[in-house]
């Protein structure tokens, strides 16, 4: 991010009435006298910010992998502790934000406290991100070693970014999660939303185009490859025309179901257990355990032919 320069006295008198309009934006002034998008008691969680604090949890529980700065690698005790102690200091503020974004109420105690939970948190984390390591190895035979996968797979740096922010959406945190997954899937190109349940030894490999929509559920031991939407046939709504939130509206993916490239599964779905669903293949109905469909044997809008 470049830093921002003082502007020149000459620049000051034209460039002070644009930036009081982008901060009362005449659209809003009819019905919103609030500035835009806050006040600033009310500042949005810094993406610059998260992005810091997702550094220093990746450190953390992956001990060893990702060092911290001013640290000795080979203290591993001393790194993990310095990046606890980072994100115990930095984290409160970005959900503090959160909580003064959405209920216009200051959160600072409710924060900490959310904050000290997620992190009592985080040896249950590591130790599901663990089986998605070994999933990763097993899976690919082109993984030479499990160390490889967490440094350079991009399915593993997403799911660990969901996992971790999948803490904070179950402890009610509003928006902070969501931040976290784009941002992960700003690197990667896989889109994991934070309330989507997923169970352990889960592996995306490639992943590029991956979509995993809000109440997916996704049992033990499922892979799935790049190009797989696990998205929403239809969106339900109230009598206004208004769209209802947190509707069960994505599969279930009971476990170690295998879904290649490009599989399309829409809807509240189910894929049976041990089902395996070909690329490019259209699903919107469920399918019983142990289902074989591809392009060959029948898309998901009808049965296969006997």
């Amino acid at each position: 991010m470049v830093a921002a320069r003082r502007p020149t006295v000459s620049q000051a008198e034209w460039l002070a009435p644009i930036a009081a309009s982008l901060c009362q934006p005449v659209h809003l002034r009819p019905r919103e006298p609030q500035t835009f998008p806050s006040s600033c008691s009310r500042r949005m969680p810094s993406c610059v910010g998260l992005h810091d604090v997702m550094d220093a949890l990746r450190s953390a529980v992956y001990p060893g992998y990702f060092c911290v700065p001013g640290v000795p690698e080979g203290d591993l005790c001393g790194q993990t502790t310095a990046a606890l102690e980072y994100v115990a200091e930095h984290l409160p503020d970005q959900i503090g934000r959160a909580f003064a974004l959405a209920t216009a109420a200051e959160g600072g105690e409710r924060a900490s406290a959310i904050a000290r939970e997620f992190l009592a948190r985080l040896p249950r984390v590591q130790a599901m991100l663990a089986t998605d390591a070994q999933a990763a190895f097993d899976g690919d035979p082109a993984a030479t070693c499990r160390e490889e996968t967490i440094a350079c797979y991009p399915g593993v740096l997403a799911v660990s970014y969901y996992r971790l922010a999948h803490e904070l959406h179950g402890l009610g945190v509003p928006l902070v999660p969501r931040m976290i997954t784009e941002l992960a899937h700003s690197q990667t190109g896989i889109d994991i939303h934070p309330g989507a349940q997923i169970g352990e030894r889960f592996f995306i490999d490639h992943g590029t185009g991956v979509v995993i929509g809000e109440t997916t559920v996704i049992g033990k031991g499922v892979r799935m490859y790049q190009g797989v939407t696990l998205g929403a046939l239809s969106f339900p709504a109230d009598e206004h025309g208004n769209l209802l939130k947190g509707q069960p509206r994505h599969p279930i993916v009971e476990d170690d179901v295998i879904l290649y490239a490009g599989a399309t599964i829409l809807g509240r779905v189910t894929i049976g257990r041990r089902s395996v669903i070909g690329g490019g293949v259209w699903l919107t109905r469920s399918v019983p355990p142990g289902t074989e469909l591809s392009m060959t044997k029948g898309n998901g809008d009808s049965p296969p032919s006997a």
